[in-house]
């Protein structure tokens, strides 16, 4: 069983930071593609960032390239999200997910392991 645990979630004001955190409770980590996903109340779950299984390659969503960073620690079986500049319309559960076998993608479904969620929540 594959367990994929977020953490540092929390209450920001505009302009403010914050780093995500995603544990993998498997050592095959290193061989797996990583993202991060939200899903705001009331909207369906969006691509945020995506990292290859080395941390060579990465992609962003439009909505907040520039101001978000992906990274990865194989050895600590831990995947990032640092966040800057957050916005009012960044507030969401964050989700990690791993991908087995393929490609990056932003494509939630071909994801096949999913954490439980951390809420962010920016105060303008």
């Amino acid at each position: 069983q594959v367990q994929l645990v977020e953490s540092g979630g929390g209450l920001v004001q505009a302009g403010g930071s914050l780093r995500l955190s995603c544990a993998a409770s498997r050592r095959t980590f290193s061989s797996w593609t990583m993202g991060w996903f939200r899903q705001a109340p009331g909207k369906e779950r969006e691509f945020v960032a995506t990292i290859s299984w080395g941390g060579g390659r990465t992609d962003y969503a439009d909505s907040v390239k520039g101001r978000f960073t992906i990274s990865r620690d194989n050895a600590k079986n831990t995947v990032y999200l640092q966040m800057g500049s957050l916005k009012p319309e960044d507030t969401a559960v964050y989700y990690c997910a791993a991908e087995a076998m393929g490609p990056m993608t932003r494509i939630a479904h071909k994801y096949d392991y999913w954490g439980q969620g951390t809420q962010v929540t920016v105060s303008s």
